[in-house]
């Protein structure tokens, strides 16, 4: 199996945008924190773009709030020359952008002010993810940062996150939204007979996005088209661009995963997507992967122990190493009991005696030492499911190189939790130098 080696890749000044994809729950926001974090620290002047409306990123970095302006992340060792900015995704302000940069003011007033337009900017399907591309495209068109870090959107399918800004580029540039509002263009008579006519067999799905977007939708979409007819052609155009940028040879995908059975599946979904869409794959992030100092002592042998210890004490040692509840040495003239000795003295050799072969109490001692060995045993059960999962993707995909990341034994809460992780991610066994999300 590969090893991927990180410091490589964030120290590469041909990398210019590492995008961080994969399941919900398995430390994209994170790892792409860590990243920027250790690029920034590294000599690179860097900005994360954060998708998830999570708010952990701001407050990992110490900042109040994330918002549509890259903000200066406070605290980053700069001696190398690196900076690290760190921004969330509005995408209804970035489609604001849009509108305002390619219409005059009046036109754009009528445009944000547009019923249809509101509803789409703010939750139409894939306007999220196409935001997210309109905002990657500017980000690199303005040259300022050396390296872009790309936090997606937790989707349950890579097709979300590739496909939605082909699809909402498509609608607004479509045929379809053409068809549905030429009556805006024909106007008087014609545009009432081409109603009459040629709607009737779209009647139903109209009917269906009056009752989702409210009354009136078919006026608001004609007047949304009328205002934004010259837009159109750009929406297309850039979806494109940023398709190529995605495609091109500064791009690395990271695909991130925990080591369970659901979120390996949807990386290796991820993984054959990508390369079916001819994505730059840099490798597999395989966060929260557990470890032991004492890997040598297997669960069979650690259950033995903590069996032999809660039932029949250390063997060898039959008094325990504490003495509490365990049986009295005897000595040579035990064998020989007084006249005086009472009926069942533990001298007298009776079955009561508990030195000979009666029931024994551990000792606290011993109690916790089983316990710890039970827990080790577990710790043993977990690793070798992890790791079992592991090998069954690398089987699937040697070709893909994969950072084990060791979990953190607590939740991230500042930049020195960041550094932590990017410490583990770039520490590989056999590469140049593993996180928990």
């Amino acid at each position: 199996m590969p090893v991927l080696e990180i410091d490589p890749l964030i120290d590469d000044p041909g990398t210019r945008i590492v995008v961080c994809c994969g399941a919900g729950g398995v430390g994209k926001t994170t790892t792409a924190a860590a990243l920027g974090i250790r690029a920034a620290e590294r000599g690179r002047k860097v900005v994360v773009l954060t998708i998830d409306p999570a708010r952990r990123l701001a407050q990992s970095m110490g900042l109040t709030e994330l918002d549509n302006t890259p903000r200066r992340v406070a605290g980053v060792d700069g001696s190398a020359g690196g900076e690290l900015h760190a921004m969330m995704l509005d995408m209804k302000r970035t489609f604001d952008e849009i509108v305002e940069s390619h219409a005059d003011p009046a036109r754009a007033r009528a445009i944000l002010d547009n019923p249809f337009y509101q509803s789409l900017s703010a939750g139409f399907a894939g306007t999220q993810e196409y935001m997210a591309m309109e905002k990657l495209g500017q980000l690199r068109a303005g040259d300022t940062w050396d390296l872009i870090v790309v936090d997606t959107p937790p989707s349950r399918s890579a097709l979300d996150f590739l496909d939605a800004p082909k699809r909402l580029g498509s609608f607004l540039d479509g045929r379809f939204i053409r068809v549905l509002t030429a009556p805006a263009k024909m106007g008087g008579r014609a545009g009432l007979r081409f109603v009459n006519l040629g709607m009737s067999g779209l009647s139903m799905f109209t009917g269906l996005l009056n009752k989702l977007l409210g009354s009136g939708l078919l006026r608001d979409m004609q007047t949304f088209v009328a205002a934004m007819d010259t837009m159109f052609g750009g929406f297309r155009t850039r979806a494109d661009a940023t398709y190529r940028l995605l495609q091109a040879p500064g791009t690395a995908f990271l695909v991130v995963a925990a080591p369970e059975r659901d979120a390996l599946r949807e990386a290796a979904y991820f993984v054959e997507r990508l390369a079916a869409d001819r994505m730059p794959l840099a490798g597999l992030v395989l966060n929260r992967m557990h470890g032991s100092e004492a890997a040598h002592l297997s669960a069979e042998r650690a259950l033995a122990a903590a069996e032999n210890l809660e039932d029949e004490g250390i063997v060898d040692h039959p008094t325990g190493k504490g003495g509490e509840g365990r049986p009295a040495q005897r000595s040579a003239s035990d064998d020989d009991p007084s006249p005086g000795d009472p009926p069942g003295d533990p001298r007298d050799g009776s079955p009561e005696a508990p030195g000979n072969g009666s029931p024994t109490v551990p000792t606290t001692t011993e109690r916790l030492a089983a316990g710890m060995l039970r827990l080790h045993a577990e710790r043993m059960h977990v690793l070798a499911r992890e790791r079992r999962m592991r090998d069954r993707f690398a089987a699937l995909h040697p070709e893909v190189p994969v950072a084990e990341v060791a979990a953190l034994p607590g939740d991230v809460h500042d930049l020195e939790g960041l550094r932590a992780i990017g410490e583990r991610l770039a520490a590989q066994p056999g590469g140049a130098a593993g996180t928990q999300g």
